[in-house]
């Protein structure tokens, strides 16, 4: 299945994402999406991306990304029952690709972005239903959202050594990068308290003598050994930041 996802996620972005190497400023995040006159203000943010708006911009996004780490919705380490109903949704759309197979992926990839707004994998699920159910506006819309949100967590680190890797709000969303670059993951290694280095395999199933570097440290920002990183975290006014 991993596989599968994989050629899925690279067929539909085409290219692979343009690694940068700029670590995300916590500080700044923070203080943007908490001011009411930022122009990335957290709730506002999340208004239009919920809504579909594909004026926002990748600096809209690094917002909107790293910014949900400071959300009580944010709850990294829970699982979430619906992504198993999209991948069986999946399944039996694969082998019988009907409108209402479709839209049984729609369905529950919807319910998986109250929990995770921003799998790149479940964005891609809605890219894929959609597009095959003739729904083009909401496939732009998905297609829009995982370009972006890749290109955020592209930027954020070159993924190439300890001292830049690249940031992401949870474990899969780094498999998924991966899978951009026509990567799967063979195995992961804890090297510090907040990086992985994850060694990978090509398309071919041969393994890289080079992996990539994920700081994971946002997953744990809720763990009470961690008081300084849990004291930073919010919720604005009680929005719904993570309701769909």
């Amino acid at each position: 299945m991993r596989k599968l996802l994989t050629i899925l996620l690279a067929a539909l972005l085409g290219t692979p994402v343009v690694l940068g190497q700029v670590a995300p400023d916590n500080d700044d995040i923070f203080e943007q999406t908490l001011n009411h006159e930022s122009p990335y203000y957290y709730p506002s943010l999340m208004l239009r991306y919920r809504s579909g708006d594909t004026t926002l911009t990748e600096r809209d996004y690094y917002y909107l990304y790293y910014g949900y780490a400071f959300s009580d919705d944010y709850r990294p380490l829970m699982p979430i029952s619906a992504e198993d109903r999209v991948l069986m949704a999946f399944e039996k759309a694969h082998g019988d690709p009907s409108y209402d197979n479709m839209r049984d992926i729609v369905r529950y990839a919807e319910e998986v972005m109250r929990f995770d707004p921003f799998s790149p994998t479940n964005l891609n699920f809605l890219a894929y239903a959609y597009g095959a159910m003739g729904d083009t506006l909401n496939e732009r819309i998905n297609y829009d959202r995982l370009t972006k949100v890749l290109a955020v967590i592209g930027d954020s680190g070159t993924g190439l050594t300890e001292k830049s890797p690249m940031h992401v709000l949870r474990f899969s969303h780094a498999a998924d990068v991966l899978g951009t670059l026509g990567l799967s993951v063979v195995k992961r290694l804890v090297v510090s308290r907040t990086t992985e280095y994850i060694t990978v395999a090509n398309e071919n199933g041969r393994q890289l003598s080079k992996g990539y570097y994920f700081d994971y440290s946002r997953v744990y920002w809720g763990d009470p050994e961690d008081a300084p990183q849990k004291e930073r975290r919010w919720k604005i006014n009680d929005y719904p930041v993570g309701g769909y």
